[in-house]
């Protein structure tokens, strides 16, 4: 959602008020903290500022009304309980088995005014008149009832030409929505269950707990093509490691061929896998380019396990359709690291490059956050070693981190001999130079390193300090 601060009216404002309102408690945290470390930052500080002053609101309005009385759910959240295993956020593409959470508002208006609005209205009323403690659970089933009822009503076959009704619902993605909303609430009992009989955590997915897992999908209505990408969703969300879900094709074909696996139902699971990962790739481009290396480490072994078990597990061919999937995963992979992997010899160089005393400026200083930036990329690059050469940035990578650890140990020497004789207009500037460097060599040696170093500029500037005085 783009925020524009300055030309907001009131209606606007409540507007946005009403958009963070409707998002789950967690996705709230989240955008909390991320906009609270902008304002840190300084950025976007009247965007930050805005957005924080909406959701403090929300939130103390939250707890207030959860102190004054036991809370019940409105009749929409209700509807689609069964439905908060398989929302995406808007931005994400969407694969099979999801939807988009964007797309409930939309349909509970359309259930309102044309699906069934004399029902809705029947089961809201009631739901008003509940007493204190009762969660509602039977409304709940009611309203799905008539949900899915209405769905099935306006999607399912016969009643010809239902183009001009299915537009009154909303645009292509939201129709697109409708039909997998319909199935899932057709068969909510059924999903019930399953994430009953679900572990919790799927630690390592091998034969026992596939095979338990292949018992829990043993039900007709969730092996239907609509439904299975759904349950595998499911199945997918407990996997520590989510590529593994091509396991589970791979067991139900008997084989790693990708054309008997392609030929079961459960093939699916490798083209969710693939779109997965792909996503995983996006959000590893924006990261970088936003230069977040928080999350780096993490997303890169996801990543690299990832690309090496579809690789090793299934039995791909360089021009099939999968293959050629992976092959450009691997590409945008490699092409990302690889142009921020080649940017960072040159901002260590800009950083420790020893000009001469006259080149200078007074009062000329090194940026405190320019060398954090560039030690999180020396980090990043450091990273990228472990998992170069499924990534296919091996040679960049090996090469880079060679010639970092060479200039900045050559660097950081002369650097300690610069501060026995610098200027003393020049001295702060060198002792600037001097800790970024040792900054870089706790990333690139370790801290027992940049201690020696730190030690060595110490007697370098004591020793410069007595000739002075002895002079």
């Amino acid at each position: 959602m783009t925020v524009h601060t300055g030309r907001m009216s009131q209606t606007s404002i409540e507007r946005l008020r009403d958009y963070l309102a409707q998002l789950p408690p967690q996705s709230q945290a989240l955008l909390m903290r991320e906009f609270e470390r902008a304002l840190e930052r300084g950025q976007d500080t009247a965007v930050a500022s805005l957005v924080l002053e909406q959701l403090r609101k929300i939130v103390r309005k939250t707890e207030v009304d959860e102190d004054a009385a036991p809370r019940t759910e409105d009749l929409s959240r209700l509807l689609y309980q069964p439905l908060e295993p398989f929302l995406v956020e808007a931005g994400i593409p969407i694969r099979l088995g999801q939807i988009r959470r964007s797309s409930l508002l939309p349909i509970w208006q359309w259930l309102g005014r044309d699906g069934a609005p004399n029902k809705v209205s029947e089961i809201d009323a009631a739901l008003s008149r509940l007493p204190a403690g009762d969660n509602g659970e039977a409304l709940a089933l009611k309203i799905q009832v008539v949900a899915a009822d209405a769905i099935f009503e306006l999607t399912g076959p016969g009643g010809g030409d239902k183009s001009r009704a299915l537009a009154r619902v909303g645009p292509p993605n939201v129709i697109e929505d409708l039909y997998s909303i319909g199935a899932v609430l057709g068969v909510r009992e059924a999903i019930a269950s399953l994430n009953e009989k679900l572990p919790r955590f799927l630690r390592a997915f091998g034969d026992s707990q596939i095979a338990s897992v292949t018992a829990a999908l043993n039900v007709p209505v969730l092996q239907t093509p609509q439904m299975l990408p759904f349950a595998l969703s499911m199945v997918i969300q407990r996997l520590t490691a989510p590529w593994q879900i091509i396991r589970l094709a791979i067991k139900m074909a008997a084989s790693d061929d990708e054309i008997r696996v392609a030929a079961t139902p459960f093939g699916v699971a490798v083209t969710m896998a693939l779109h997965d990962l792909s996503c995983l790739a996006a959000m590893l481009r924006l990261d970088i380019k936003r230069g977040r290396f928080d999350n780096i480490a993490e997303n890169l072994k996801a990543l690299h396990d990832g690309v090496r078990g579809l690789r090793t597990e299934l039995d791909l061919r360089n021009d099939s359709a999968w293959g050629k999937q992976l092959t450009s995963i691997r590409a945008d992979i490699s092409n990302a690291l690889q142009s921020e992997i080649d940017s960072v010899p040159g901002r260590v160089r800009r950083i420790l490059r020893q000009r001469a005393e006259k080149d200078i400026p007074p009062g000329a200083r090194v940026d405190s956050t320019e060398v954090e930036e560039t030690a999180a990329l020396i980090d990043f690059v450091a990273t990228c070693r472990n998992y170069a050469s499924e990534l296919a940035i091996n040679e960049v990578t090996l090469r880079t981190y060679s010639d970092l650890q060479q200039y900045v140990e050559r660097s950081t020497e002369s650097l300690v001999q610069s501060l026995r004789a610098a200027d003393h207009k020049v001295r702060a500037y060198r002792q600037q130079q001097m800790a970024a460097a040792i900054r870089f060599c706790e990333v690139l040696f370790g801290d027992d390193y940049a201690s020696l170093m730190s030690r060595a500029a110490e007697s370098a500037l004591t020793g410069e300090r007595k000739s002075s005085r002895a002079g």
